[in-house]
């Protein structure tokens, strides 16, 4: 289970935070080039603009001579008034450096290649990189000066980039801190988030193995308040139910086999006085009776087993044919009428002389749903020694009713009388599935199959089918 949920951890982590980290690093990386471009544009823009006013300026008092060259490139660097800024250079035509606000530059050949394009295209020109003399960062901005139509020198203006820089890494640092506590905040929301899923699917996971053990009924505490509650509440009924069936089975199991050994019990008996021939004629006859009596509830037991075998796995079927289901009922009513009297129980049919259409339906099956009903009206209503019987024709249905006048059903276990395998509190023989495949054949019919407690005592089953159903 462990590595299970671990992997449920680690598939939710990435997929939600490998999004926002990839969204995250391409933020920062254009906000770093952005800010990059912002800082170095903004600073090579400001250069030109003063290297192309002072050039213009510089220009317009005109030169005679080097040295009146030399005096007024001189002056003006010793004017220069941003020279903690800026280093201001004064270049001959062949790049080296006449006169600078540095002065011990004076006389090099920076080399760079702002300088070379200035003086051969006679336009201001761009440079950014490494000082080829101190491996400094500089940015420079080199604009040609002319005499008579011909560049007779450059004026340069360096700045170094490293506080840029310095202020770039800043900013990016800034940004990349951002990038992370919001990666760490929504981290910790997401490690909250799937703490609240993976817990409880973990606590599922492990009641869900106690029960696939066999602690059937074992149930989880559930105090969460959405989707988690009801995969818990399923969860939870489900065990119950499962609880319920194995206990249900259980009981069925014990039921049939008690069930079974009583008949067995007497046919072994009896075949063995019957075996030892020194039986009366009397004896003889009441023991093949018995024998008789009992094979008959076990062939009955089991057809019962074989059409519960059948529901269950969906193949219990009807032969539908047309029918006088009142023939049906009325003959089981006379079948009965003999067998219930030899019990001193007065079996009565209300005949009300109604004629019944036929109908569709299976006869075999409709008759065993008859013979179940009053064959359990006998064995639990039998202390009335009374049983009524009637069939009533309404405008679409036909309703048969059987009444015993016994002690009823308790009002706690009527809604479950129907279900498979429940006796509940009787203690009549039987397997606790008769009713639950009469229910089924009824229902199989398109009609109703109702139990319920009878005005004055005793219990009355109700069976009614459509007409032209």
């Amino acid at each position: 289970m462990k590595p299970r949920i671990q992997g449920l951890r680690k598939r939710w982590l990435i997929n939600a935070i490998g999004p926002i980290l990839l969204v995250a690093a391409l933020g920062v990386a254009v906000f770093s080039v952005g800010i990059a471009n912002y800082y170095y544009t903004g600073m090579r823009t400001g250069l030109e603009t003063r290297a192309k006013e002072s050039t213009d300026a510089f220009n317009t008092y005109g030169m005679n001579s080097y040295n009146e060259f030399y005096q007024m490139a001189y002056s003006y660097t010793e004017s220069f008034k941003d020279r903690d800024q800026l280093e201001l250079q004064f270049l001959s035509s062949n790049g080296m450096i006449l006169v600078s606000t540095y002065g011990i530059t004076a006389g090099l050949s920076p080399g760079t290649q702002d300088i070379t394009d200035a003086l051969s295209t006679g336009e201001p020109a761009y440079y950014e990189g490494a000082d080829p003399a101190t491996g400094q960062s500089i940015m420079s901005v080199s604009a040609p000066l002319q005499f008579n139509g011909r560049v007779v020198g450059a004026m340069r203006y360096v700045t170094s980039l490293d506080r840029v820089n310095r202020e770039l890494l800043l900013s990016v640092l800034f940004s990349v801190l951002v990038a992370l506590i919001a990666l760490a905040m929504v981290y910790f929301s997401n490690m909250v988030f799937i703490s609240n899923v993976v817990e409880p699917v973990a606590e599922v996971t492990a009641v869900a193995k106690r029960i696939s053990g066999g602690s059937y009924g074992v149930q989880v505490e559930n105090h969460y308040q959405d989707e988690i509650r009801d995969l818990i509440d399923s969860i939870n009924d489900m065990s119950a139910k499962i609880a319920q069936s194995e206990k249900v089975k259980s009981e069925f199991i014990s039921s049939v086999s008690h069930e079974l050994r009583t008949p067995l019990t007497a046919i072994n008996g009896w075949g063995e006085t019957l075996l030892a021939g020194d039986s009366s004629s009397e004896e003889l006859h009441r023991g093949i009776g018995i024998i008789l009596k009992e094979s008959r509830r076990l062939t009955s037991m089991v057809e019962e087993l074989l059409d519960f075998s059948r529901m269950q796995d969906g193949r219990f079927t009807l032969h539908v044919s047309q029918i006088d289901v009142q023939a049906e009922f009325e003959d089981t009513i006379y079948t009965y009428q003999a067998l219930l009297r030899q019990e001193g129980i007065e079996l009565r049919y209300d005949d009300t002389g109604a004629e019944v259409p036929l109908l569709s339906g299976d006869s075999e099956r409709l008759r065993q749903v008859f013979c179940n009903i009053l064959d359990n009206a006998s064995k639990h209503g039998g202390a009335g020694r009374r049983i009524d019987a009637a069939l009533t024709l309404n405008e679409n249905e036909v309703v048969m009713r059987v009444r015993d006048y016994g002690p009823g059903i308790p009002e706690e276990e009527l809604p479950f009388v129907k279900q498979k395998f429940y006796k509940g509190s009787s203690k009549a023989r039987g397997s606790g599935i008769g009713l639950a495949v009469c229910d089924e054949i009824i229902r199989l019919h398109n009609g109703e199959f109702l139990i319920e407690n009878a005005e004055g005592g005793g219990a009355v089953v109700s069976v009614v089918l459509p007409l032209g159903g």
